[in-house]
């Protein structure tokens, strides 16, 4: 397991984890994490990283974009100014430009057989955005885990604190911090606010059968989805939440859904079964080949 700096087009390094204990892999699995991942050290991305490296001889990049730490400092490699960036200011504008830094790195430092792109939480929400606009053939296949329904998110904010960030928008105070707290634990400023509330590239999967999946019907790849039974983001109905999601793919049928019993969006106590359940499908993709 060793840091990794990943360089992007805007200038910034994001930072991910490799974990590469393994002999002459064919394969490697990207997961682009969720809000405060580095922060908060969620231990089931170890545990999938010890798992396909010891029994699969898979590579496993845990891959942090700028919302996985809340707020860090670094001198732009182009334009050698200081930039300070995190979950505070998000910029969902730069979610192509995260995703695709990760894939160009291992494309250009390692010659990967198979290259499966997953994301955690808002992470998986991202992946979709991104393969909707890019139908990159260096993906073999993706990998939702929790995908997180933005209306729940938004559910601890009251009407008038919403429309609060509306009118801080319309008086130009992007890059005051809101008073009060995105989502009940989040904080951020005006701009990103509003783009969560008001103009969200990543609000791309639902509960309800009519609502907008224009992304996710936009992907060419098939791949995996996983939730636990007890996520909270799930509007009360993982199973079903999942199940509409993949209604609304064009490969539905090849698409795998997987079920981890009796544990919510990161997994509490089930850390070895969703690394297992990891292994598992991209071992079944590969021998199906």
């Amino acid at each position: 397991m060793k840091n990794i700096e990943i360089p992007t087009k805007r200038g910034i390094k994001l930072e991910g984890i490799l974990y590469q204990e393994t002999t002459n892999p064919l394969s490697i699995l990207i997961i682009i994490s969720g809000i405060h991942a580095k922060d908060e050290k969620n231990p089931f991305y170890d545990y999938i990283g010890n798992t396909l490296n010891k029994k699969g001889n898979i590579d496993f990049i845990c891959a942090h974009t700028c919302d996985a730490i809340k707020k860090t400092t670094q001198i732009n490699f182009i334009t050698g100014k200081k930039e300070i960036f995190g979950s505070f200011n998000e910029d969902f504008n730069n979610i192509e430009d995260d995703i695709e830094s990760y894939i160009n790195y291992v494309e250009k430092n390692y010659n990967y057989k198979n290259l499966y792109l997953g994301g955690h939480s808002v992470g998986a929400n991202k992946i979709i955005y991104y393969l909707s606009k890019n139908h990159d053939s260096r993906i073999e296949k993706y990998i939702l885990m929790s995908p997180a329904n933005i209306i729940k998110l938004l559910e601890k904010n009251t009407k008038e604190e919403l429309e609060l960030i509306k009118k801080y928008k319309e008086q130009k105070k992007d890059n005051e911090i809101l008073p009060f707290l995105l989502f009940g634990w989040y904080q951020c400023n005006v701009k990103s606010a509003y783009d969560w509330v008001y103009n969200n590239k990543i609000d791309n999967i639902h509960y309800e059968k009519d609502a907008d999946f224009s992304q996710i019907y936009n992907i060419i790849h098939s791949g995996g989805m996983i939730i636990g039974t007890f996520d909270r983001l799930a509007c009360g109905d993982p199973k079903g939440f999942l199940e509409n999601i993949n209604n609304h793919t064009k490969n539905k049928d090849k698409n795998k859904l997987l079920f981890i019993e009796k544990t919510g969006h990161v997994y509490q106590k089930k850390d070895q079964e969703i690394a297992d359940a990891l292994l598992n499908l991209i071992i079944e993709w590969e021998n199906s080949k």
